[in-house]
Protein backbone atom coordinates (compact mmCIF):
# COMPACT_ATOMS: atom_id res chain seq x y z
CA UNK A 1 0.00 0.00 0.00
CA UNK A 2 3.09 2.42 0.95
CA UNK A 3 4.74 1.21 -2.36
CA UNK A 4 1.76 2.38 -4.44
CA UNK A 5 0.67 5.79 -2.45
CA UNK A 6 4.57 6.62 -3.12
CA UNK A 7 4.25 5.47 -7.37
CA UNK A 8 0.81 7.66 -6.89
CA UNK A 9 2.82 10.66 -5.70
CA UNK A 10 5.19 10.30 -7.85
CA UNK A 11 2.85 11.03 -10.80
CA UNK A 12 0.99 13.54 -9.10
CA UNK A 13 4.58 15.61 -8.60
CA UNK A 14 5.10 14.89 -12.38
CA UNK A 15 5.22 18.33 -14.74
CA UNK A 16 4.34 18.14 -18.40
CA UNK A 17 6.84 20.87 -19.47
CA UNK A 18 5.72 20.98 -22.89
CA UNK A 19 2.24 22.11 -21.73
CA UNK A 20 3.96 24.59 -19.16
CA UNK A 21 6.09 26.11 -21.78
CA UNK A 22 2.95 26.80 -23.45
CA UNK A 23 1.25 28.36 -20.90
CA UNK A 24 4.19 30.42 -20.07
CA UNK A 25 4.25 32.08 -23.82
CA UNK A 26 0.11 32.45 -23.21
CA UNK A 27 1.05 34.13 -19.77
CA UNK A 28 3.75 36.05 -21.19
CA UNK A 29 1.42 37.83 -24.24
CA UNK A 30 -1.77 38.52 -21.37
CA UNK A 31 0.94 40.45 -19.41
CA UNK A 32 1.87 42.43 -22.35
CA UNK A 33 5.22 40.64 -23.79
CA UNK A 34 4.98 40.78 -27.76
CA UNK A 35 6.72 37.55 -27.89
CA UNK A 36 8.11 34.69 -25.56
CA UNK A 37 10.59 32.21 -26.40
CA UNK A 38 13.16 29.82 -24.31
CA UNK A 39 16.57 29.04 -24.51
CA UNK A 40 19.35 27.27 -22.61
CA UNK A 41 21.79 29.51 -20.42
CA UNK A 42 24.83 28.32 -22.46
CA UNK A 43 26.57 31.48 -24.01
CA UNK A 44 30.20 30.25 -24.00
CA UNK A 45 30.22 31.00 -27.90
CA UNK A 46 29.97 34.50 -27.18
CA UNK A 47 32.99 34.55 -24.73
CA UNK A 48 35.71 34.81 -27.25
CA UNK A 49 33.82 37.54 -29.37
CA UNK A 50 33.44 39.36 -26.16
CA UNK A 51 36.89 39.67 -25.06
CA UNK A 52 38.02 40.23 -27.94
CA UNK A 53 36.22 43.73 -28.14
CA UNK A 54 36.74 44.68 -24.79
CA UNK A 55 40.67 43.61 -25.73
CA UNK A 56 40.28 46.44 -28.56
CA UNK A 57 38.85 49.17 -26.04
CA UNK A 58 35.61 49.47 -27.67
CA UNK A 59 33.59 49.72 -25.17
CA UNK A 60 35.00 52.88 -23.53
CA UNK A 61 34.67 54.38 -20.34
CA UNK A 62 32.14 51.72 -19.44
CA UNK A 63 34.42 49.73 -17.40
CA UNK A 64 31.77 47.75 -15.84
CA UNK A 65 32.19 46.27 -18.94
CA UNK A 66 35.46 44.68 -18.34
CA UNK A 67 34.98 44.29 -14.55
CA UNK A 68 31.80 41.83 -15.21
CA UNK A 69 33.24 40.82 -18.62
CA UNK A 70 32.79 36.77 -18.26
CA UNK A 71 30.23 36.65 -15.92
CA UNK A 72 28.09 37.97 -18.81
CA UNK A 73 28.34 34.41 -20.62
CA UNK A 74 27.81 32.69 -17.53
CA UNK A 75 23.98 33.14 -16.62
CA UNK A 76 24.04 30.17 -14.49
CA UNK A 77 26.71 32.00 -11.92
CA UNK A 78 24.05 35.08 -12.01
CA UNK A 79 21.21 32.56 -10.81
CA UNK A 80 22.59 29.29 -9.80
CA UNK A 81 20.31 26.14 -10.37
CA UNK A 82 19.48 27.72 -13.81
CA UNK A 83 19.26 25.80 -16.50
CA UNK A 84 17.01 27.91 -18.88
CA UNK A 85 16.27 31.47 -19.71
CA UNK A 86 12.87 33.02 -20.60
CA UNK A 87 13.31 35.34 -23.41
CA UNK A 88 10.56 38.50 -23.44
CA UNK A 89 10.20 41.60 -25.57
CA UNK A 90 8.19 44.37 -25.50
CA UNK A 91 7.22 46.91 -28.18
CA UNK A 92 8.18 51.18 -27.69
CA UNK A 93 7.50 52.69 -30.56
CA UNK A 94 5.34 55.27 -30.01
CA UNK A 95 2.56 56.87 -32.03
CA UNK A 96 3.46 59.90 -34.37
CA UNK A 97 7.28 59.39 -33.59
CA UNK A 98 7.91 62.40 -35.51
CA UNK A 99 11.24 61.18 -36.63
CA UNK A 100 12.08 63.07 -39.75
CA UNK A 101 10.10 66.08 -38.34
CA UNK A 102 12.51 66.41 -36.08
CA UNK A 103 15.91 65.47 -37.32
CA UNK A 104 15.70 67.78 -40.14
CA UNK A 105 14.62 71.17 -37.47
CA UNK A 106 18.28 71.61 -36.07
CA UNK A 107 16.45 74.15 -33.77
CA UNK A 108 14.60 70.98 -31.92
CA UNK A 109 16.19 68.38 -29.94
CA UNK A 110 16.01 64.46 -31.39
CA UNK A 111 15.73 61.76 -28.01
CA UNK A 112 15.86 58.07 -28.87
CA UNK A 113 12.21 57.09 -29.02
CA UNK A 114 12.73 54.42 -25.98
CA UNK A 115 13.22 57.29 -23.63
CA UNK A 116 10.29 59.69 -24.78
CA UNK A 117 7.93 57.81 -22.02
CA UNK A 118 8.76 56.47 -18.79
CA UNK A 119 11.83 54.31 -17.56
CA UNK A 120 11.39 50.91 -19.11
CA UNK A 121 13.65 48.76 -16.07
CA UNK A 122 10.71 49.03 -13.91
CA UNK A 123 7.79 47.98 -15.96
CA UNK A 124 9.34 45.04 -17.29
CA UNK A 125 10.59 43.44 -14.19
CA UNK A 126 7.51 43.86 -12.51
CA UNK A 127 5.67 42.24 -15.51
CA UNK A 128 8.71 39.44 -15.55
CA UNK A 129 8.14 39.23 -11.67
CA UNK A 130 4.37 38.59 -12.16
CA UNK A 131 4.92 36.30 -14.70
CA UNK A 132 7.65 34.32 -12.55
CA UNK A 133 4.74 34.34 -9.90
CA UNK A 134 2.40 32.64 -12.53
CA UNK A 135 4.62 30.12 -13.34
CA UNK A 136 4.93 29.27 -9.69
CA UNK A 137 1.58 28.99 -9.11
CA UNK A 138 1.61 25.95 -11.86
CA UNK A 139 5.06 24.60 -10.62
CA UNK A 140 5.72 24.89 -7.10
CA UNK A 141 9.52 23.91 -7.97
CA UNK A 142 10.38 26.72 -9.84
CA UNK A 143 13.09 29.22 -8.96
CA UNK A 144 13.76 32.26 -10.76
CA UNK A 145 15.09 35.98 -10.98
CA UNK A 146 14.19 38.74 -13.56
CA UNK A 147 16.57 40.58 -15.78
CA UNK A 148 15.98 43.51 -17.61
CA UNK A 149 19.28 45.62 -18.17
CA UNK A 150 19.92 45.29 -14.74
CA UNK A 151 22.81 42.82 -13.78
CA UNK A 152 25.97 41.34 -16.38
CA UNK A 153 24.02 39.25 -18.82
CA UNK A 154 23.82 39.14 -22.42
CA UNK A 155 19.83 39.71 -23.14
CA UNK A 156 20.57 39.66 -27.25
CA UNK A 157 22.64 36.92 -27.47
CA UNK A 158 20.26 35.19 -25.21
CA UNK A 159 16.99 36.42 -27.20
CA UNK A 160 18.58 35.46 -30.18
CA UNK A 161 18.86 31.95 -28.99
CA UNK A 162 15.26 31.90 -27.73
CA UNK A 163 14.11 32.56 -31.26
CA UNK A 164 12.90 36.01 -30.46
CA UNK A 165 14.69 37.37 -33.62
CA UNK A 166 18.53 37.25 -35.31
CA UNK A 167 21.29 39.65 -34.73
CA UNK A 168 21.12 42.80 -37.28
CA UNK A 169 24.44 43.67 -38.43
CA UNK A 170 23.70 47.17 -35.93
CA UNK A 171 23.94 44.55 -33.45
CA UNK A 172 20.59 44.93 -32.14
CA UNK A 173 18.12 41.99 -32.39
CA UNK A 174 15.86 42.18 -35.69
CA UNK A 175 12.20 40.05 -36.17
CA UNK A 176 10.66 40.11 -39.70
CA UNK A 177 7.33 41.26 -38.52
CA UNK A 178 8.22 43.76 -35.60
CA UNK A 179 11.38 45.19 -36.87
CA UNK A 180 13.70 46.34 -33.64
CA UNK A 181 11.89 48.59 -31.79
CA UNK A 182 11.59 46.92 -28.92
CA UNK A 183 13.30 45.94 -25.09
CA UNK A 184 14.58 42.76 -24.17
CA UNK A 185 14.12 41.06 -20.63
CA UNK A 186 14.45 37.45 -19.51
CA UNK A 187 13.87 35.25 -16.63
CA UNK A 188 16.21 32.29 -15.75
CA UNK A 189 14.72 29.71 -14.61
CA UNK A 190 15.60 25.60 -13.01
CA UNK A 191 12.80 23.92 -15.27
CA UNK A 192 14.00 21.76 -17.91
CA UNK A 193 11.44 23.25 -20.46
CA UNK A 194 11.27 22.56 -24.32
CA UNK A 195 13.59 24.94 -26.12
CA UNK A 196 12.53 27.13 -29.18
CA UNK A 197 14.79 27.03 -31.84
CA UNK A 198 16.28 30.47 -33.64
CA UNK A 199 15.42 32.02 -36.89
CA UNK A 200 16.91 32.32 -39.64
CA UNK A 201 18.98 35.68 -40.12
CA UNK A 202 17.92 37.60 -42.74
CA UNK A 203 19.78 40.95 -43.70
CA UNK A 204 21.47 39.27 -46.11
CA UNK A 205 23.99 42.31 -48.59
CA UNK A 206 21.96 44.85 -46.67
CA UNK A 207 24.42 47.23 -45.42
CA UNK A 208 22.15 50.56 -44.69
CA UNK A 209 23.11 50.88 -41.09
CA UNK A 210 26.40 50.64 -41.38
CA UNK A 211 26.61 53.30 -43.88
CA UNK A 212 24.24 55.71 -42.41
CA UNK A 213 25.79 55.95 -38.63
CA UNK A 214 26.98 59.30 -38.91
CA UNK A 215 30.33 58.58 -36.72
CA UNK A 216 31.22 55.60 -38.37
CA UNK A 217 30.65 53.45 -35.31
CA UNK A 218 29.27 49.94 -36.76
CA UNK A 219 33.17 49.42 -38.05
CA UNK A 220 32.21 45.53 -39.32
CA UNK A 221 29.19 44.00 -39.60
CA UNK A 222 28.05 42.91 -35.78
CA UNK A 223 30.77 44.92 -34.41
CA UNK A 224 30.05 48.35 -32.68
CA UNK A 225 32.77 50.57 -32.09
CA UNK A 226 30.77 51.80 -28.49
CA UNK A 227 33.58 54.92 -28.32
CA UNK A 228 32.12 56.15 -31.83
CA UNK A 229 28.67 55.95 -31.39
CA UNK A 230 26.51 58.91 -30.19
CA UNK A 231 24.02 56.60 -27.95
CA UNK A 232 27.73 56.17 -25.84
CA UNK A 233 28.79 59.84 -26.31
CA UNK A 234 25.53 61.13 -25.06
CA UNK A 235 24.48 58.58 -22.97
CA UNK A 236 27.65 56.56 -21.64
CA UNK A 237 30.41 59.29 -21.91
CA UNK A 238 30.88 61.51 -18.49
CA UNK A 239 33.27 63.33 -20.11
CA UNK A 240 34.13 65.83 -22.80
CA UNK A 241 32.53 64.59 -26.20
CA UNK A 242 35.86 64.17 -28.48
CA UNK A 243 35.37 67.30 -30.86
CA UNK A 244 35.72 65.38 -34.05
CA UNK A 245 32.59 63.83 -33.51
CA UNK A 246 30.13 66.62 -32.20
CA UNK A 247 29.25 68.30 -36.11
CA UNK A 248 28.27 64.45 -36.83
CA UNK A 249 25.86 64.41 -33.59
CA UNK A 250 23.35 67.40 -35.08
CA UNK A 251 20.73 67.41 -32.64
CA UNK A 252 20.44 64.29 -30.90
CA UNK A 253 20.29 65.05 -27.63
CA UNK A 254 19.93 61.73 -25.79
CA UNK A 255 20.88 58.27 -27.98
CA UNK A 256 20.34 58.11 -31.77
CA UNK A 257 17.83 55.84 -33.79
CA UNK A 258 19.49 56.08 -37.08
CA UNK A 259 20.71 52.51 -37.64
CA UNK A 260 17.38 51.88 -36.99
CA UNK A 261 15.41 54.42 -39.34
CA UNK A 262 17.18 53.21 -41.76
CA UNK A 263 16.59 49.55 -41.51
CA UNK A 264 14.03 48.46 -43.78
CA UNK A 265 12.41 46.04 -41.33
CA UNK A 266 11.37 48.49 -39.38
CA UNK A 267 8.90 49.24 -42.17
CA UNK A 268 6.75 46.45 -40.20
CA UNK A 269 7.49 47.63 -36.77
CA UNK A 270 4.67 47.85 -34.38
CA UNK A 271 3.71 50.71 -32.25
CA UNK A 272 3.41 50.08 -28.55
CA UNK A 273 0.51 49.67 -26.07
CA UNK A 274 1.66 50.80 -23.20
CA UNK A 275 0.57 53.82 -21.85
CA UNK A 276 4.03 54.29 -19.92
CA UNK A 277 6.11 54.85 -22.88
CA UNK A 278 4.27 57.61 -24.66
CA UNK A 279 6.08 60.46 -25.38
CA UNK A 280 6.28 63.03 -22.93
CA UNK A 281 5.32 66.54 -23.83
CA UNK A 282 8.46 68.52 -22.65
CA UNK A 283 10.89 65.53 -24.46
CA UNK A 284 8.92 65.21 -27.69
CA UNK A 285 10.44 66.92 -30.39
CA UNK A 286 11.71 69.81 -27.77
CA UNK A 287 12.47 73.54 -28.73
CA UNK A 288 16.48 73.17 -27.65
CA UNK A 289 16.04 76.99 -26.25
CA UNK A 290 13.34 76.01 -24.04
CA UNK A 291 15.68 72.97 -22.80
CA UNK A 292 18.99 74.82 -22.10
CA UNK A 293 16.53 77.48 -19.74
CA UNK A 294 15.96 74.26 -17.58
CA UNK A 295 18.09 74.92 -14.39
CA UNK A 296 19.26 71.69 -12.52
CA UNK A 297 16.05 71.19 -10.04
CA UNK A 298 13.90 71.68 -13.25
CA UNK A 299 15.73 69.18 -15.07
CA UNK A 300 15.46 66.39 -12.01
CA UNK A 301 11.55 67.06 -11.96
CA UNK A 302 10.80 66.96 -15.37
CA UNK A 303 12.86 63.85 -16.34
CA UNK A 304 12.02 62.02 -13.11
CA UNK A 305 11.01 58.40 -14.15
CA UNK A 306 12.90 58.87 -17.23
CA UNK A 307 16.25 56.78 -18.01
CA UNK A 308 17.24 60.76 -19.17
CA UNK A 309 17.61 61.63 -15.68
CA UNK A 310 20.76 59.28 -14.80
CA UNK A 311 22.99 60.98 -17.37
CA UNK A 312 22.98 63.91 -14.69
CA UNK A 313 21.90 68.10 -15.71
CA UNK A 314 25.74 68.10 -16.48
CA UNK A 315 25.73 65.99 -19.08
CA UNK A 316 22.09 67.06 -20.54
CA UNK A 317 23.83 70.42 -20.99
CA UNK A 318 26.99 69.29 -22.67
CA UNK A 319 24.71 67.55 -25.15
CA UNK A 320 22.42 70.68 -25.62
CA UNK A 321 25.69 72.78 -26.43
CA UNK A 322 26.84 70.24 -29.21
CA UNK A 323 23.38 70.83 -30.63
CA UNK A 324 23.35 74.04 -30.52
CA UNK A 325 26.85 74.52 -32.25
CA UNK A 326 24.88 72.34 -35.32
CA UNK A 327 22.17 74.81 -35.40
CA UNK A 328 22.00 77.66 -38.19
CA UNK A 329 22.97 80.62 -36.48
CA UNK A 330 21.04 82.83 -34.14
CA UNK A 331 21.44 85.66 -31.94
CA UNK A 332 19.12 83.86 -29.19
CA UNK A 333 21.03 80.98 -29.19
CA UNK A 334 24.44 82.83 -28.88
CA UNK A 335 22.54 85.31 -26.10
CA UNK A 336 21.73 82.25 -24.32
CA UNK A 337 24.72 80.48 -24.48
CA UNK A 338 26.65 83.83 -23.39
CA UNK A 339 24.11 84.19 -20.48
CA UNK A 340 24.71 80.31 -19.09
CA UNK A 341 28.51 80.26 -19.85
CA UNK A 342 29.35 82.00 -16.47
CA UNK A 343 27.50 79.58 -14.04
CA UNK A 344 28.47 76.66 -16.17
CA UNK A 345 30.91 74.28 -14.94
CA UNK A 346 34.27 73.63 -16.72
CA UNK A 347 33.20 70.55 -19.00
CA UNK A 348 30.21 72.43 -20.22
CA UNK A 349 31.81 75.69 -20.61
CA UNK A 350 34.33 73.99 -23.36
CA UNK A 351 31.17 73.15 -25.19
CA UNK A 352 29.75 76.43 -25.23
CA UNK A 353 33.15 77.84 -26.47
CA UNK A 354 32.73 75.32 -29.28
CA UNK A 355 29.19 76.27 -29.96
CA UNK A 356 29.77 80.16 -29.63
CA UNK A 357 32.75 79.72 -32.67
CA UNK A 358 30.44 77.49 -34.86
CA UNK A 359 27.69 79.74 -33.79
CA UNK A 360 29.76 83.01 -34.73
CA UNK A 361 31.00 81.56 -37.92
CA UNK A 362 27.81 81.54 -39.92
CA UNK A 363 29.21 77.70 -41.85
CA UNK A 364 27.13 75.43 -40.32
CA UNK A 365 25.65 73.07 -42.58
CA UNK A 366 23.34 70.07 -42.05
CA UNK A 367 25.63 67.17 -42.62
CA UNK A 368 24.62 65.04 -45.90
CA UNK A 369 24.32 61.85 -43.98
CA UNK A 370 21.35 63.47 -42.10
CA UNK A 371 19.34 64.69 -45.35
CA UNK A 372 20.01 61.15 -46.74
CA UNK A 373 18.09 59.79 -43.43
CA UNK A 374 15.05 62.20 -43.97
CA UNK A 375 14.55 61.37 -47.44
CA UNK A 376 14.66 57.69 -46.13
CA UNK A 377 12.28 57.86 -43.28
CA UNK A 378 9.72 59.70 -45.09
CA UNK A 379 9.68 57.63 -47.83
CA UNK A 380 9.62 53.97 -46.19
CA UNK A 381 8.26 55.28 -42.67
CA UNK A 382 5.27 57.26 -43.80
CA UNK A 383 3.42 55.90 -40.01
CA UNK A 384 6.10 57.23 -38.50
CA UNK A 385 8.18 60.42 -40.09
Amino acid sequence: MLALRSILEDKSNCMDYHQLAEDIKRWGTELGFQKVGITDVDLSTEREHLQRWLDQGMHGDMEWMARHGDLRTRPDQLHPGAVRAISVRMNYLPAEAGFAKTLKNPRLGYISRYALGRDYHKLMRKRLKQLGDKIQSACAELDFRPFVDSAPIMEKPLAIKAGLGWRGKHTLVLDEGSGSWFFLGELLVNLPLPMDTEVEEKCGTCSACITICPTQAIVEPYVLDARRCISYLTIELRDSIPEQYRPLMGNRIYGCDDCQLICPWNRYAQLTGEDDFAPRKDLHAPELLELWQWDEEQFLKRTEGSPIRRIGYECWQRNLAVAFGNAPTDTDIIAALEQRYPSSTPMVQEHIEWALARQRSGAVKVEKQVIRLVRAVEKGLKRDA
